[in-house]
């Protein structure tokens, strides 16, 4: 009784362990064998800027949210050249997975920042990291083969990094503040680089750098060197600290600090300008106050004296040294009596 009873319970303890390898060959709940891989479709294959197309998806992870843009010097399966730096961000638009894993949103054509080949990239924001590019052609677009990536060159700065250049008169008035930043670099590889394609970035502060892409005409040999001069120009009115790295292949090559001054010019013109104004509307408005208000005499203002001397009669005049001719029947008391006319009928 007690043989059977122990080889029953050791049965039940060996089926779970031999069975846990094929449970955890099993396809989870919910998930198929082969899940689809993420897949986009255009209803247009090329269409015109302002114009509009809509943009498909399937085999998406339901409730991701994906961003829609169109690229410049994109090739589908291998990605955009820049990242997004190469594509029109401003028109770009956002998209949700529904639960069946598919998606259908609308977008208009913009052109993009680089030439075509073109592609609506779709990428994953949240949820899910998948990209895919799906070749699409901006009609009216200017087209440009895509940089030959080097193979086996490697570019290492060899020199002191510098940068050169002067602001003018009108960088103290607010306009955008340029330099070139120079650097030596040497090939340590074994191939040729041919025309590189540097990615310069400005960061102000604590915010990440905005990179740009520079390429740099030439070639440089296996264990030669060369002077790169690259330009670096910063927005209308910055100033303050900024950092300027030079990025190649991935790797970042220069840093360089760059201390931008204030444009005091713009200062000193919005003073003048909160000066000048008020007091030219000031003058204007006493002189229109001047010309309607009516004239009127002032108060205790002097009047003409009544017996003031005519002018012919001023001293010195000759109307005033000229002798006075004495009436025949008036004479003067002042006269000698033994000179007056004798009155008839008097004593």
């Amino acid at each position: 009784m007690n043989r059977p009873t122990g080889a029953r319970l050791l049965r039940a303890l060996l089926l779970p362990v031999l069975l846990l390898p094929a449970l955890l060959l099993l396809p989870a709940p919910g998930a198929s064998a082969a899940d689809p891989a993420p897949a986009v479709t255009l209803s247009q294959q090329e269409a015109g800027k302002g114009g509009e197309i809509t943009v498909s998806g399937t085999g998406w992870k339901p409730g991701a949210l994906l961003m829609l843009l169109i690229c410049g010097q994109a090739e589908p399966g291998k990605g955009v050249i820049g990242g997004t730096n190469s594509c029109a961000n401003a028109m770009g638009r956002a998209a949700t997975v529904d639960a069946k894993g598919a998606f259908s949103q609308k977008m208009p054509v913009a052109e993009p920042p680089k030439p075509c080949p073109c592609a609506v990239h779709v990428a994953g924001v949240t949820g899910q990291q998948d990209t895919v590019d799906a070749a699409f052609t901006v009609a009216g677009h200017p087209v440009a083969p895509l940089p030959r990536p080097s193979d086996g060159g490697r570019l290492a700065v060899l020199a002191t990094v510098r940068l050169e250049g002067s602001s003018g008169l009108l960088v103290w008035f607010g306009a955008p503040a340029a330099r070139e930043i120079v650097f030596t670099v040497g090939n340590l590889g074994t191939t040729p680089v041919k025309d590189p394609v540097f990615q310069v970035g400005t960061a102000h502060g604590v915010y990440a750098p905005r990179w740009e892409e520079r390429q740099w005409r030439g070639t440089i040999e296996p264990g030669k060197k060369a002077l790169v001069k690259l330009p670096v120009k910063l927005s209308a009115g910055a100033h303050g600290d900024y950092q300027v790295s030079v990025k190649y292949a991935g790797t970042v090559l220069v840093e360089q600090p760059w201390g931008v001054g204030r444009p005091w010019g713009v200062t000193l013109f919005w003073l003048l300008l909160a000066v000048v104004v008020p007091a030219g509307i000031f003058r204007i408005g006493m002189a229109a106050v001047d010309r309607v208000r009516p004239r009127t005499p002032h108060r205790g203002a002097p009047r003409h004296r009544t017996g003031s001397p005519r002018p012919a009669e001023r001293p010195g005049s000759p109307a005033a040294t000229a002798p006075t001719t004495a009436l025949p029947w008036f004479t003067p008391d002042s006269a000698p009596s033994e000179n007056r006319p004798t009155t008839k009928g008097h004593s």
